[in-house]
């Protein structure tokens, strides 16, 4: 079974840093671009960072400057450097992809999602 956990996540101090990774497990075939997303409490979900197996990243303009995503393709692991972070960046941190199995069988996955909590 496919799955997708996120870990990283935690309490720091305005201007802090922080490194979410999202591994991706089971009978995996390949895995698309890679794609972290924040919920932050009462609000939509909303797109961060993407990157493609071939490395192209894209970020929202919000953390544009601040974030850093990268992937490790051997060890099927998406990363999100966080830094210069601010309180409106606390949210729940999920990733998310779309990932073709052994069976090639294909779908979206979600993480269970990582808290980050920017206070002082």
């Amino acid at each position: 079974q496919v799955q997708l956990m996120e870990s990283g996540g935690g309490l720091v101090q305005p201007g802090g840093s922080l490194r979410l990774s999202c591994a991706a497990s089971g009978s995996i075939f390949s895995i698309g671009a890679m794609r972290w997303y924040s919920q932050a409490p009462g609000k939509q979900r909303e797109y961060v960072a993407r990157i493609t197996s071939g490395g192209r990243t894209n970020y929202a303009d919000s953390v544009k400057g601040r974030f850093t995503i990268s992937r490790d393709n051997a060890k099927n692991t998406v990363f999100l450097q966080m830094n210069s972070l601010k309180p409106e960046d606390t949210a729940v941190y999920y990733c998310n992809s779309v990932i073709t199995d052994s069976n090639g069988s294909w779908r979206d996955y979600w993480g269970q999602g990582t808290q980050v909590t920017v206070s002082s």
